[in-house]
């Protein structure tokens, strides 16, 4: 019976009309994030961004000067929110520079 139904020809012209449709919904419906890292290298076939991998090498120069003006800080539980404190105040700096922000 389930043959059958795949030769009637009004199913043959549904699965062409509606197909291409519903893998384009299943898509999109997967890929909401199109800001992740993977559907960006996915499309541009870069791996990594030049912004991210600056911003990374500041936050490792970061790490280090903190380790270098503060012996064994970074085994203490405030360390990470220390790092992402002044990761934050060099951006806002950074844009206030720009003019992008106000003080």
């Amino acid at each position: 019976m389930l043959n059958r139904l795949k030769n009637l020809k009004i199913v043959k012209q549904l699965n062409k009309t509606i197909s291409p449709r519903l893998r384009w919904l299943m898509f999109a419906d997967k890929t909401k994030d199109k800001t992740s890292a993977d559907y960006i290298s996915m499309i541009s076939g870069v791996d990594e961004l030049k912004s991210s991998s600056d911003e990374r090498r500041l936050e490792a120069m970061v790490r280090e000067q903190l380790k270098e003006e503060f012996p064994n800080i970074e085994k203490m539980k405030s360390y990470e929110l220390l790092v992402d404190a002044v990761m934050h105040n060099l951006k806002k700096k950074q844009l206030q520079a720009m003019g992008d922000i106000e003080e």
